[in-house]
């Protein structure tokens, strides 16, 4: 599947208007998740930054597309999007499965002579951190109970039986992507790699947050947040504050 075709639309999702140059903040939602996930990014950050969500094929609008089938493939479709406005200070703030995305999608602008001003990578241990995970072979009633065990979807949503079974077959498939992805050793980035980590979050421990310093020639920083996996819904404005901070800190804005 290629990206090089298709309308930018389809793929980056704007809920506010940014001022003319203003650094772009691609955001890349966690397994499962949607582009919606970063509305409140967008309402705290705008108009000083514009703020672009991804929206993954395969849900909600784009749920007659197929997913993807790996970290990679991801990475560079979303970069062939991209391919008309690399020269746009862009950074990249993934969440989870996105921070993976936007590792990969990191190394392919670098490649490309345009990389980001700055990684922001959350909730996901490093690259070079790997675990064997199989939670996407689990059957329905498996799957369903890791992802209520993160607290990162509202509850009632699996009070409604059309909404979950609508859902469940991005969860699976990006649960499988995110739990196969392998990292290729290469170069580190030379952008910053600012990681955001719950002090709780049974996903990602201290340590393999730690380790993205490894994957970085340039400035390195970690923030520990109290809470678990979605720790960003309980210390939003705390996380927003550093993440303005970082940006301002490259001259981003």
């Amino acid at each position: 599947m290629s990206a090089t075709n298709i309308d930018e639309g389809l793929w980056l999702r704007r809920f506010q208007k940014a001022e003319p140059g203003a650094v772009r903040l691609l955001c890349l939602p966690h397994a499962g998740g949607s582009a919606s996930f970063f509305f409140p990014v967008a309402r705290a950050l705008s108009p000083g930054v514009d703020v672009a969500a991804v929206q993954y094929p395969g849900r909600q609008d784009r749920r007659q597309e197929p997913f993807a089938d790996s970290v990679p493939e991801l990475a560079k479709m979303i970069f062939d999007v991209l391919a008309g406005s690399l020269a746009t200070p862009t950074a990249l703030f993934g969440h989870s499965l996105g921070a993976s995305v936007g590792f990969e999608l990191a190394r392919l602008m670098e490649a490309e002579g345009a990389g980001p001003v700055r990684l922001f990578a959350s909730g996901r241990r490093a690259p070079s951190k790997h675990r064997d995970e199989s939670v996407h072979q689990l059957d329905d009633e498996g799957l369903l109970a890791d992802v209520r065990s993160l607290s990162g979807t509202d509850s009632r949503v699996f009070d409604d039986d059309e909404l979950v079974r609508m859902a469940l077959p991005a969860i699976r498939a990006d649960y499988r992507i995110a739990e196969t992805y392998t990292y290729t050793p290469g170069a580190p980035l030379t952008c910053p790699i600012t990681v955001f980590t719950g002090d709780a979050d049974q996903k990602t421990t201290h340590d393999e947050a730690q380790a993205w310093r490894e994957h970085t020639t340039g400035d390195f920083e970690l923030n520990t947040f109290p809470g678990g996996h979605f720790f960003l819904a309980t210390n939003q404005s705390k996380v927003l504050d550093r993440l303005s901070a970082s940006l301002d800190g490259a001259g981003a804005i």
